[in-house]
């Protein structure tokens, strides 16, 4: 099973949003985050990064937009 860490980029190492990420839906400037446990994330930003060898995925926040 490939399961994933997303972080959301910032200065330095990035923020962890969420453990265990098994989907990522895009609509739109949307992306929404959901786990194995069934916990999701809703927010307004783009990936900047997928890395499969280390299981995680980077994400960009727009600018005066977080989701929660």
């Amino acid at each position: 099973m490939c399961l994933a860490k997303a972080y959301l980029k910032g200065d330095g190492e990035g923020e962890l949003l969420l453990e265990d990420v098994t989907l990522v839906e895009i609509d739109g400037g949307k992306l929404r985050l959901s786990t194995l446990f069934g916990e999701e994330r809703e927010l307004d930003g783009t990936i900047e990064a997928v890395d499969f060898q280390n299981s995680s995925l980077i994400v960009q926040a727009r600018p005066g937009r977080r989701g929660g």
